[in-house]
């Protein structure tokens, strides 16, 4: 094959290149930012301050690395000054970000035929053909875009593998492979730019929340072999275990290879320090081993990161090409950034930002293992965090019964109801067909921190039948296993391996921390003493909203209850509702006693009452035998209580005040609980709130009553109490008027699911079927009940706020709706002012730290001039 001789070029001194903003040699003070050139970029350029052995390299900039993806030409005699004539080059992407991606690095640019015969007196025949091969291959993948399949056929240990492999080139392109290195240069750079502007790679960038402009640089670095006569190879270390953050020295290292070839073959490849599985680099190459571990330390206290390292031998000798942010999971991240303030290289501020608190899901349940296969049937809403496996069940008697026998299940409705509870606490997870962010099944999920997927309206669920069917036309029957991924919103057919929830020490640590620096206070919405001892695991304020509703759905609690709906007179609404006093104040003593002293804020009675009555025949059918009437009369009463919009029909305080015997007893049982309580620990002071409010007037009726069962409370008992009473405002009308409200109460609490709900006109519970397209075609930024509306909704919030503060400045703020564990809203709340955010038990940690955050970046804004 013939040699095409090298075009002569102008050299041109380094110096010069050091000048030019957009092709720079990597120097200690050279013009390089990660806003400019990458991060790869700059971290190399920290890596030659720190004087370690970097081989010389030149850096592009985005405008470089833009304008040669335009059709320019660099200036390749600039490029190439710093290079002696027989370097040999590789070129990798410098995104701003690692995360998001950028195209593969190329390897062994400037090899030709005469090199090609340098190298094979150097290094060895079987080295030189193994690196020119390479490039060749690579050259053709990627710049000339060939099918990889063509060199399928050529054994790598052939000896006429080189060959083999030009001639498949020239057949495939009908020309010479290029001999000029500075031809070859110019081609790689263009294939990696113009990759990167394709529409393909920026949609992925995009995925990962790379804006869509945003810029490649790419840097040009002389190759360190790894391959040769002595000890040569290629490896890469880091000091930390990426799953678990553990110190740890991990990596591989393998002789004879370049890149991160030892990572591909761990087969043969080597451990880095000495290990009884197996040959070691340690062994192998100490002195070289020790100076890796010396320099991988420096960088981690220099860099003040935990950082992966790319390192090359080269006849004994030492090369670090490159060096990036160890990869982590959500339990490496908390214990890596905790290490790094413990050993003083952060401050504890800094710990607290480096890590995402929605990522603290992770640790607080099981995952699907990111490394298994996953047989996905269908996708849809993420309502509840964390993974589980379990046999499919179409009813809560069925779930239950499966509880009974040992048997993990799934629960699958098309929507659950309040009838559905005793269901969804005896399943793994549950999965619904309709349903959004704030449904029922999304909200009870979260509260019980139960895996939960809604609105998966891809599946279509068949009751009857006890059928799914799947988009791929698959049918699941009740007894198939299912896992369903609500950290991701995937329904997965089969049981693939979990991981298991890590809340271990450096968990603690940074949640102690994170306790030391917010400024607003954090409760949790608990309806049940589980939820309760779960909040106070979780370091919660107390209780922000009790929804007393739930504990009229156990069985013996929902007969009672349905004797009180049937109930004609309002003596014999306060006869059956004397039956579930004692239920209702046990279930409070015992919210007092394990909140031990901390505020806890009950919601009176809102749902609509047709809610506790069968919804078919052959309920209503077992309804009149319970309750020994004419099965005419109980079909006649559930039609009478039937409303066409019963989310906005008679609950809530409305139910309160035409039905108040309810919020009598409730009251009652409130009060008396208080006084028991507080016999055995710190003085009870319990917060009411009444729901639903709309008008000044409605308060001032629920008041003189609640006020009047506190004073004969008082005085039957002759013991003094303390109680709150405020208002929940997730109407517009409180919002606007709550400069009227105020003056009644001592508290309002925003509702922000149903204040979305009515301030939208959106069903929460049916909004899921259109809420993403409205969000791919930027009608909302975001669905509003995933993420506060900070526009609408947050307006009507702050007109709440500063009427009400007007009037009584003292004043207590808080939301309670499932906005109050995003880290968005809780920015909204400190801004505004609020006391303080109550959300689901297992997002309280994540109220927590991003409440911090918040905190610290304030500090950081005040310090700077």
């Amino acid at each position: 094959m013939p040699l095409i001789r090298r075009i002569l070029r102008q050299p041109r001194k380094v110096a010069a290149v050091q000048q030019d903003q957009d092709i720079t040699f990597i120097t200690p003070t050279a013009p390089v930012a990660n806003e400019t050139h990458g991060g790869r970029a700059k971290c190399l350029q920290r890596l030659v301050r720190l004087d370690l052995p970097v081989p010389k390299t030149v850096a592009l900039s985005f405008d470089e690395v833009h304008r040669i993806a335009s059709g320019e030409s660099p200036d390749m005699a600039a490029l190439m000054a710093p290079f002696s004539d027989q370097a040999l080059l590789c070129v990798r992407p410098s995104s701003e970000d690692p995360d998001w991606g950028g195209p593969g690095a190329i390897l062994n640019i400037g090899i030709n035929d005469a090199r090609y015969i340098d190298l094979c007196d150097q290094l060895g025949r079987d080295a030189a053909t193994a690196m020119y091969r390479r490039f060749v291959q690579s050259y053709a993948i990627h710049v000339a875009r060939l099918d990889p399949d063509m060199f399928d056929h050529i054994a790598q240990d052939d000896p006429d593998s080189l060959t083999e492999t030009l001639r498949a080139y020239e057949e495939e392109t009908e020309e010479e492979f290029p001999q000029d290195p500075a031809v070859q240069l110019l081609e790689v750079l263009r294939s990696m730019a113009r990759a990167w502007e394709g529409t393909t790679a920026r949609l992925l960038r995009q995925a990962k929340g790379a804006p869509a402009d945003a810029g490649l640089g790419l840097v040009v670095q002389e190759m360190a072999h790894g391959m040769g006569q002595g000890e040569c190879g290629s490896g890469v270390i880091q000091l930390v275990n990426s799953k678990t953050g553990d110190r740890k020295i991990t990596g591989r290292y393998l002789s004879q290879s370049q890149g991160r070839d030892a990572l591909a073959q761990q087969s043969a490849a080597l451990f880095l320090e000495r290990d009884p599985r197996g040959p070691s680099l340690q062994e192998l190459a100490p002195e070289a081993f020790d100076q890796l571990i010396e320099h991988t330390r420096l960088m981690r206290i220099r860099l003040r990161e935990e950082m992966q390292a790319e390192f090359t031998i080269e006849n004994g000798r030492l090369h670090i090409l490159d060096g990036v942010r160890v990869a982590r999971n959500a339990h490496a991240a908390i214990r890596i950034a905790v290490s790094l303030a413990e050993d003083g290289i952060i401050p504890r501020e800094e710990a607290l930002t480096r890590v995402d608190p929605r990522a603290i899901n992770e640790l607080l349940h099981r995952q699907v293992d990111p490394d298994a296969p996953r047989d996905r049937l269908a996708s849809g809403i993420a309502a509840s965090p964390g993974a589980a496996s379990g046999k499919i069940v179409f009813s809560a008697a069925e779930a239950q019964a499966s509880a009974a026998h040992g048997e993990a299940c799934v629960l699958v409705r098309r929507e659950t109801s309040p009838e559905d509870i005793r269901g969804m606490h005896a399943a793994a997870a549950v999965l619904t067909e309709r349903g959004g962010m704030t449904s029922h099944a999304a909200v009870i999920g979260r509260g019980m921190g139960l895996p939960c997927v809604v609105g998966a309206s891809a599946l279509k669920v068949h009751l009857r039948r006890k059928v799914i069917t799947a988009p791929d036309g698959r049918e699941l029957r009740a007894g198939d296993i299912i896992t369903i991924d609500g950290t991701n919103g995937d329904i997965l057919a089969g049981e693939p391996p979990l991981m298991k929830a890590a809340q271990d020490d450096a968990f603690q640590t940074l949640m102690i921390w994170a306790d030391e620096f917010r400024d607003i206070g954090v409760r949790a919405n608990a309806d049940t003493p589980a939820d309760a001892q779960t909040a106070r695991n979780f370091k919660a304020q107390g209780i922000g909203l009790c929804r007393t509703e739930h504990m009229f759905f156990e069985g013996d609690r929902l007969t009672v209850m349905r004797e009180m709906i049937f109930a004609d007179t309002s003596q014999d609404r306060a006869a059956a509702l004397e039956r579930l006093l004692p239920m209702q104040r046990a279930d409070f003593i015992e919210l007092f006693r394990i909140m031990q002293g901390q505020p806890v804020c009950i919601r009176l009675f809102d749902p609509p009452l047709h809610e506790f009555l069968p919804h078919d025949r052959a309920g209503h059918r077992e309804l009149a035998e319970a309750l020994d009437l004419p099965l005419s009369d109980v079909t006649r009463r559930v039609e009478a209580l039937t409303e066409y919009n019963p989310m906005l029909g008679m609950r809530g305080v409305r139910l309160g005040i035409t039905v108040p015997e309810i919020y009598d007893m409730q009251a009652r049982a409130i009060f008396e609980a208080t006084i028991e309580a507080s016999r055995e620990g710190e003085p009870v002071v319990p917060e009411i709130m009444i729901p639903l409010v709309s008008a000044k007037r409605e308060v001032e009726l629920v008041k003189t009553r609640v006020d009047a069962v506190a004073a004969a409370v008082r005085n039957e008992k002759g013991r003094d109490f303390t109680y709150r009473l405020g208002v929940m405002v997730e109407t517009p009308r409180a919002a606007l008027r709550a400069g009227e409200i105020a003056p009644h109460v001592s508290f309002l609490s925003f509702g922000t699911n149903d204040l979305t709900q009515m301030t939208y006109g959106l069903s929460r519970d049916d909004a899921g079927r259109f809420m993403s397209t409205y969000v791919q075609q930027g009608v909302f930024p975001e669905d509003p009940f995933h993420d506060l509306d900070t526009d609408g909704v947050g307006e009507l919030l702050q007109i709440g706020a500063e009427r009400g503060r007007a009037v009584r400045p003292d004043l207590v703020l808080s939301i309670c709706g499932e906005h109050g564990g995003s880290p968005e809203s809780i920015a909204f709340c400190r801004d505004a002012g609020f006391n303080y955010v109550s959300c689901s038990p297992f997002r309280v940690p994540v109220a927590r730290l991003a409440a911090a955050q918040l905190a610290v970046k304030d500090r950081i804004t005040i310090k700077k001039p």
